[in-house]
């Protein structure tokens, strides 16, 4: 036996040895990486659970790029940003920036949107113009128009009145400016458009530094009479006096950039003014400037400020600028900030104004993050500059309560709270949508709520798209979200993300292990309680080797019946794939190296998976040897007693899909069989190949080297789980990484959001039910 299995086998020794005397050590626990008896587990304290009748199920998600015209290639740049509804609730009509254009869909049936084609700015007026908001109107659909063409010093921009049927232009009204977001009174009675005419982030005023204020020209407002033939609608301008915005507060008033309007049912028009941290109330059908006032500054603990690798919740910032983008009416008294920021602030959550006098009633200080991190959509990336970076919102009636619906740009999801209560708002619940979630459109009189996203990642294959959610119980599915989240400990819940790997917890049927890659680092073991519903991350286990914390690309987990864990973990390149045996307290007690000429034939794609079967240890690599035959994966077969390893063919399926590839991303023992996880490097509608495949133990031995060919292992079909993955109605995970059958004998499987790296950070955690039935093939 080789001195580092001595060395296990005699601290295991050790270990029962203490527990049989009753001694009192952290090692003594009976479930590896159990926090010892004096450890609380985290709990949740937020009821994730509202019936199905009080709450908002995806119906679809529609990748946008279905919808482009047929001479566009597949991979251009095509996006949802801003939304509107046509009055009979059936026909979604969307801003697409990045293509030039406005689209079409059919909601008829909110479970099957239905593409409609779409309208390019060329045929409206220059391929050069942008669309930055569109409103339906009767029979009409406002399509308000950025024609600057990046000349910032002189702004230009239009609304085209356009026939919904025949998608005809009717008429055209010039803004004398940049026009940014409109909105349409409650009556129909007239629009009120914000004209930015919005800064370059790219010139350095005299005395400022780059991207600052002011560049003139101001902004201002249009008001457009929506009454009569729309040839003979008209714009009115609206200026607000310099010294007043002064005076209220605001940052160079001297140079206002009002941002996105909404309208009361008085007929009362609040506007942000993002840069200058304000926001500005006036009486639409006069003109009038009832009040400007400050939307003031606010000082956020217990947050990540750190763009480190690790969800370190213990940064602050001081009083800092809400700059607010979306604003929406609470009633006729309120208005609702998402404090996005811009180049001076953002507050990383969302506030309740007094539109009388300014005063803010409630602010959500840290919760928005802590959503993120309790969901797993925490994104490291933007720890630094404003987080979950809250950009849209809309406030609408559901039951007869206001609801505020708040979207994260960064996190990729939408909040809902009731704000029956101004001063206390009361979080509902959370929607997951694709990337960039900007456009929030509720239509209430169809129970339905649109969110649009701005955000398309055609290399990756995470596409801009339009979520449809509808509200109440005719709309639930199987699979409501979130369906796994982490618990707090005094009031901080345990950050997480990136789950690639499950193991079953020898020691309680129901819960099982799972552990973040390196997306989010040092390495941790997580402890899941699958008895409750979504499960519950309640512990976790810090990895250290000599008392310091270690940073590992953990891509499989398997616990060890006599405590501890071993970890298969995925190097850069081939040499760094290894085994890491770790003791129940977290301590790293043995690394285990692949032999070198398996190591030196391996990519950056490595160790995906382990299972620990008595004296055995079984490893799946995710990708082909240099020297295999292209779709010949090897799965090995490592021996502690005497260090050997042997390896064992596996032939991949295919796709038909360009740049495509398979491998492996998990392996577990299951009634003398092994069970291995294959899936493509597709999502979305592209997804092919997400299964579970059952392989006989081989009886005979394996080869030991690179460079003798396997022998290939037979496979059978044991779970497709791409339809699990579908009845989400969701975008479908690239990443399916991890399954596990727990002691209570049901199959769970897990997916791996990439810490929101080319991808849109939802984890899926399917509870699959018996395993002798989930796994029928």
């Amino acid at each position: 036996m080789k001195a580092s299995n001595l060395a296990r086998a005699a601290a295991a020794a050790t270990v029962v040895a203490l527990v049989a005397a009753g001694c009192a050590t952290d090692a003594q626990d009976d479930a590896p990486g159990e926090p010892t008896p004096d450890t609380p587990r985290a709990t949740s304290p937020i009821d994730w659970n509202l019936p199905a009748a009080e709450r908002f199920h995806r119906a679809a998600t529609y990748p946008v790029y279905l919808n482009r015209p047929t001479e566009d290639p597949v991979e251009a740049e095509t996006v949802a940003e801003i939304s509107t509804v046509t009055p009979d609730g059936n026909t979604v009509i969307y801003t697409d920036a990045a293509a030039k254009r406005i689209g079409f869909l059919d909601l008829r049936d909110p479970a099957k949107p239905v593409g409609l084609g779409t309208l390019s700015l060329a045929d409206l007026g220059n391929a050069d113009d942008q669309p930055t908001s569109v409103a339906a109107v009767g029979e009409f659909v406002l399509v308000v128009v950025d024609t600057t063409g990046g000349d910032f010093p002189n702004p230009s921009g239009r609304v085209d009145v356009v026939r919904v049927a025949d998608r005809t232009p009717v008429h055209s009204i010039d803004l004398g400016g940049q026009p940014d977001s409109i909105a349409i009174s409650p009556d129909g009675s007239f629009a009120a458009i914000a004209m930015e005419n919005q800064r370059d982030e790219e010139f350095t005023p005299p005395g400022v530094e780059e991207g600052d204020l002011p560049q003139p020209p101001t902004g201002f407002m249009q008001f457009i009479d929506l009454t009569g033939a729309p040839t003979a609608w008209t714009a009115r301008r609206v200026d607000f006096d310099v010294e007043t915005a002064r005076a209220a507060g605001l940052d160079t008033p001297e140079d206002l950039e009002p941002e996105y309007v909404s309208i009361n049912s008085r007929g009362q028009v609040a506007v942000t003014l993002q840069e200058n941290n304000g926001i500005a109330v006036l009486d639409g059908r006069t003109g009038e400037v009832a009040r400007i006032f400050s939307a003031g500054t606010q000082s956020v603990d217990g947050i990540d400020t750190a763009e480190d690798g690790a969800i370190d919740q213990t940064g602050s910032i001081p009083e800092t600028p809400r700059e607010p983008d979306a604003l929406g009416w609470i009633g006729d008294d309120h208005v609702a900030t998402a404090n996005e920021g811009d180049w001076k602030g953002g507050t990383r959550g969302w506030s309740i104004f007094d539109a009388t006098t300014g005063e803010v009633v409630w602010d959500a200080g840290n919760s928005f993050e802590q959503l993120a991190v309790r969901t797993g959509l925490h994104i490291e990336s933007r720890a630094e500059s404003k987080g979950p970076e809250p950009e849209g919102l809309a406030i609408t009636e559901i039951g007869g309560r206001p609801m505020a619906l708040v979207a994260s740009e960064r996190s990729n999801f939408v909040a809902a709270y009731d704000v029956s209560d101004v001063t206390s708002p009361r979080f509902r619940q959370l929607m997951p949508t694709t990337p960039g979630p900007e456009g929030i459109l509720p239509i209430p009189q169809r129970d339905l709520l649109v969110i649009s996203s701005e955000a398309d990642d055609a290399e990756a294959r995470v596409r801009a798209s339009v979520n449809v959610y509808g509200f109440g119980d005719q709309f639930a599915g199987p699979t409501p979200f979130p369906s796994i989240v982490s618990g707090d400990i005094d009031g901080v819940p345990i950050g997480w993300g990136a789950l690639g790997a499950l193991t079953a917890d020898p020691a309680d049927e129901n819960r099982l292990f799972t552990a973040t890659d390196n997306a989010y680092g040092p390495a941790r073991v997580l402890g899941v309680d699958v008895s409750q519903t979504p499960a519950l991350i309640d512990t976790e286990l810090r990895i250290t080797e000599d008392g310091e914390p270690v940073t590992l690309d953990v891509e499989g987990v398997s616990a060890r019946p006599d405590g501890g864990f071993v970890l298969a973990v995925e190097g850069e390149e081939g040499p760094g794939n290894e085994l890491v045996y770790v003791a129940a307290d977290g301590s790293v007690e043995d690394r285990v190296l692949l032999p070198a000429d398996i190591a030196g034939e391996l990519g950056s794609q490595g160790l995906e998976g382990v299972a620990v079967d008595g004296d055995t240890v079984w490893v799946a690599l995710q990708r082909e040897l240099e020297t295999d035959p292209a779709g010949v994966v090897r799965i090995g077969r490592y021996t502690p007693d005497g260090g050997t390893w042997e390896w064992f063919g596996y032939q991949l399926d295919t796709t038909d899909v360009a740049d495509d590839w398979i491998g492996l991303s998990e392996i577990a023992v299951h009634d003398g069989a092994l069970l291995v996880l294959e899936r493509d490097k597709l999502n979305g509608p592209d997804a092919r190949v997400k299964a579970i495949y059952r392989v006989e133990m081989p009886s005979e031995a394996g080869v030991t080297s690179a460079d003798e060919a396997p022998p290939v292992l037979p496979k059978a079909l044991a779970r497709n789980l791409l339809p699990d993955l579908q009845a989400t109605n969701g975008f479908v995970q690239e990443k399916v990484e991890g399954f596990a059958i727990a002691g209570n004998q049901n199959l769970y499987v897990v997916t791996d959001n990439d810490g929101l790296d080319d991808a849109n950070g939802e984890t899926v955690f399917l509870d699959l039910g018996p395993a002798g039935e989930a796994l029928s093939g």
